[in-house]
């Protein structure tokens, strides 16, 4: 009896043992960590499968009449936002007010009107001067980081309703990185013009950004009204803006990971590629839909991980189309009217195809089909359900204003929100249809 008792203290300590490691398995799972060496312990290394064929769109291809007229319907939106003063260009038709991923749908825009030959030199010598001499210029939330948003007319900070702000609303390491995607397109394509982008981004503190090679932005907490920074990007978004800190020179190879918080839900019998990081327990919903995907390959060319993950997206909005008989291209974007911005989604936060307005409430009545997501899928890949979103993408335009954001699902409605975003991926995916990708070293010279 006593050998018993003798026996059952060890006993106790390395079933506790084994309990502690199983509980600790178990939160990891749940609720993964940003750091620690329990992360690596335990985490399966994910392996992304891939597909049998992909129906991948060729490049290299002259355009025809009938896109150099969508062209010129999509630079017409930033002829008519451009001010004159400063160089930039509103990220709403006629609302003064822009963030760096607009300017950056911008200088993307202007570049391929120019590249295929929608604008001459002198245009795009003069645009592109103004607004890189404007941008050395700004003031910087906290004197080391872009604000979120800018007035286009004074350059001044201000919030996202347009209100001036001293203090300024904090940083976004998402349109930092994507504006990288234009700095390094600029350094390797036009040179003589990259002294002034290094006056721009010599005035930044990217330090302040980059923490264990992930990054950081500053939030609002709304609970105490604080600044707080944070872990910034979920899946798709992150890996994307990372690709342009990258080529920039920065460490920031955990950032670039696809598989170390990935997880899958099925979804119509495909499996989706979704984020474990949860927005209970971490800043920002992970919203699954097309806009980091349409990005990734057209501003950078897809690699192994990126290219079976929009797939999936992209094949999902197909066969959703096929259940529904209505035609799918899900996005982020504008809306004319209340809430005025949203995120109709794949999957969000454990639903299904749910539409978000920017603050997380529910909008599916709000649900659109997204004119430049239309654009890149048919841009990117070649089937007859890409022909088929692009063919009425076509039609939703004013040929003196430029293409609208889309239409309303539920009824029918044209979007006529007008935005940079828009306009400015239809000429990217019109210089891709020409030159392919616009980061890479190997493509078609000009």
């Amino acid at each position: 009896m006593k050998k018993h008792i003798f026996l059952l203290k060890p006993a106790i300590f390395f079933i506790s043992i084994l309990i502690g490691a199983y509980t600790v398995l178990w939160i990891e799972k749940v609720r993964p960590s940003d750091f620690g060496f329990y992360k690596d312990i335990f985490k399966k290394e994910v392996v992304i499968k891939k597909s049998d064929s992909y129906p991948l769109n060729t490049y290299g291809d002259t355009l025809t009449n009938q896109d150099m007229e969508i062209g010129k319907i999509a630079w017409r939106y930033f002829e008519n936002n451009y001010i004159p003063e400063t160089g930039f260009v509103n990220s709403v038709d006629k609302y003064p007010g822009t963030t760096l991923w607009d300017v950056t749908s911008y200088l993307h825009a202007l570049t391929s009107a120019y590249e295929i030959g929608i604008i001459d030199t002198t245009e795009f010598d003069k645009k592109l001067t103004k607004i890189l001499s404007s941008m050395s210029t700004l003031q910087l939330f906290n004197n080391k980081l872009p604000n979120k948003s800018y007035n286009t007319y004074n350059l001044a900070m201000i919030d996202y309703e347009n209100h001036p702000t001293q203090e300024g609303i904090g940083w976004s390491a998402m349109d930092i990185g994507r504006f990288f995607s234009f700095s390094y397109r600029l350094m390797i394509d036009y040179p003589e013009y990259f002294p002034q982008m290094k006056k721009i981004i010599s005035r930044w503190h990217i330090e302040e950004i980059i923490e264990d090679a992930t990054l950081h932005g500053i939030g609002f907490n709304f609970k105490d009204k604080r600044m707080m920074k944070v872990q910034e990007g979920k899946l798709g978004y992150e890996e994307y803006v990372a690709k342009g800190y990258d080529l920039m020179g920065y460490d920031v190879s955990e950032a670039l990971k696809y598989t170390d918080f990935i997880k899958f839900v099925k979804i119509l019998g495909i499996e989706i590629a979704t984020d474990t990081r949860e927005v209970k327990y971490f800043p920002a919903y992970n919203y699954i839909l097309s806009e980091p995907y349409i990005l990734d390959g057209l501003e950078y060319g897809w690699d192994i991980n990126s290219k079976e993950l929009a797939y999936r997206i992209y094949k999902v909005q197909k066969r959703r189309s096929e259940k529904t008989n209505k035609l799918i291209a899900v996005s982020e974007g504008h809306l004319d009217t209340f809430p005025y911005f949203v995120y109709n989604t794949i999957y969000t936060n454990k639903e299904k195809w749910v539409c978000l307005s920017s603050d997380g409430e529910k909008t599916d009545e709000m649900k659109t089909f997204s004119t430049k997501a239309a654009f890149a899928w048919h841009t990117l890949f070649d089937d007859d359900y890409s022909k088929k979103i692009y063919e009425k993408a076509i039609t939703l335009n004013d040929k003196n204003k430029g293409f609208y954001s889309g239409y309303y699902q539920n009824t029918g409605k044209i979007n006529y929100a007008l935005t940079a975003n828009t306009n400015g991926i239809i000429l990217e995916s019109l210089r891709y249809k020409l030159m392919g990708p616009i980061n890479r070293l190997w493509q078609t010279e000009k």
